[in-house]
């Protein structure tokens, strides 16, 4: 079985050619859906778009981690 070692998704993102900035505005854009989303609920299913909107919201910690992992491993590039 093959060890992977720690940060190997991060890697693997930035390799995809993800940014921390892509990741931070994900995030943002994760914040507004779910708000957009909640306001648009109808009346009728009123309680799905609230769990859905909730749902949405979510994401935004998770991205903004993947920013700040991503940040890091920009910064360890750049050294000499």
């Amino acid at each position: 079985m093959r060890k992977r070692g720690k940060g190997m998704l991060i890697k693997r993102l930035r390799e995809a050619g993800l940014t921390s900035d892509m990741a931070y505005a994900a995030s943002l854009a994760s914040i507004g859906l779910s708000v957009a989303v909640w306001f648009s609920q109808r009346e009728k299913d009123a309680a799905y778009g609230e769990r859905f909107g909730i749902f949405i919201g979510l994401w935004a910690p998770t991205l903004a981690v993947f920013g700040n992992a991503l940040k890091t491993e920009e910064k360890a590039a750049e050294l000499p």
